[in-house]
């Protein structure tokens, strides 16, 4: 993929974003690009990442309440957030889209992209409640 002025620093934020699985935030992200350029700034991190977004290469996920999220695979999928810890994955099984790349309208509307947001608990955070949960106790209702 060509950039228009490409710049090493975007060619390795965008390297590392597409290596990830973890959809991080910026933040996290310019922990990892400082190790291949250690005086990058955290705004020229945010700069590229909003850059990248805009022309499509990388999709930036805002969930109300929570902090902006990256993902590097810009085809259109869906994710799950952990509402305990953040954690944001890529859902596999999921039913039909309801859009499937499909222009429609509704109420007056040219629908141009639909974003399915689903919630729930990590295998992790449900590993750690089922831990730490008290035993049931059948005698009581």
């Amino acid at each position: 993929m060509t950039f228009q002025r490409n710049t090493r620093q975007r060619r390795v934020i965008l390297e590392e974003l597409r290596k990830l699985t973890s959809h991080p935030t910026a933040v996290e992200l310019h922990d990892i690009v400082q190790r291949s350029l250690p005086r990058i700034s955290l705004g020229t991190v945010y700069r590229n990442l909003e850059l990248l977004t805009q022309m499509g290469v990388i999709q930036k996920l805002e969930v109300s309440g929570s902090e902006a999220r990256f993902d590097g695979n810009p085809a259109q999928h869906c994710h799950v957030r952990c509402v305990r810890c953040g954690r944001v994955d890529d859902l596999h099984e999921v039913p039909d889209h309801p859009v499937k790349g499909e222009f429609r309208e509704a109420d007056g509307y040219e629908i141009l992209d639909c974003r399915l947001a689903f919630t729930g608990v990590c295998p992790r955070c449900r590993r750690r409640r089922n831990e730490h949960a008290e035993p049931e106790n059948p005698g009581c209702f």
